[in-house]
């Protein structure tokens, strides 16, 4: 399965999931999650999907700096709707990550273990998201601001072609490797902008 080499530049975020480790399926509960795991739970790559990743990414430094963090420990609100724009490819992303799920996640096993009633849309925040560490009650809010990376002044044209079928190959081409590379940018070359990815105590 090809996929574009930056993929695996990207840290991973690395995770204690207990129920991971009394069920026994990964040695002590450590998980490891990289980009390319979002990537095949949305199905594609994009801006929206790499700022959902490394917003949590960013989060999770904050709420767990001096430890793993605690997948299943966390609640994840939104300030959207979660039909509202692209408010539900970030919250599937984050819900991912994190084990934070709505009421439709895992009930826990005798009062334990229980994944629901951590995330939550329209809710009054500060910012897009804001990430709440329950064992602490540390807080912290996320906002992204793509669009202060620059993007190719090709993309639209050639977004347009390849959606009206009238791409040449090596428009289409093209396309996919601007694409693919405003997507590095944002994970790689602008992951540490505080303009871009603003992150607020509280």
């Amino acid at each position: 399965m090809g996929y574009p080499d930056f993929y695996d530049s990207v840290p991973k975020i690395t995770l204690y999931d207990p129920l991971s480790e009394f069920l026994g399926a990964t040695e002590g509960g450590m998980l490891q999650y990289g980009y390319f795991d979002a990537v095949r739970l949305a199905g594609h790559s994009c801006p929206t999907v790499a700022s959902a990743y490394w917003s949590t990414h960013k989060a999770l430094n904050f709420l767990y700096p001096d430890m793993t963090p605690v997948r299943g420990d966390i609640r994840a609100e939104f300030g959207q709707s979660s039909t509202a724009g692209v408010t539900g490819v970030i919250a599937n992303v984050v819900s991912m990550l994190t084990g934070a799920m709505s009421d439709n996640g895992f009930k826990g096993l005798g009062g334990r273990f229980d994944r629901r009633n951590r995330l939550f849309f329209e809710v009054e925040i500060s910012g897009e998201m804001r990430f709440i560490r329950l064992d602490n009650n540390r807080t912290v809010s996320v906002s992204t601001r793509l669009q202060k990376i620059p993007a190719s002044p090709y993309l639209p044209e050639l977004m347009a072609n390849c959606m009206s079928g009238t791409a040449t190959r090596e428009e289409t081409a093209q396309f996919r490797i601007l694409w693919q590379e405003r997507v590095r940018s944002i994970l790689l070359d602008y992951c540490d902008d505080p303009e871009v990815f603003v992150v607020m105590p509280g």
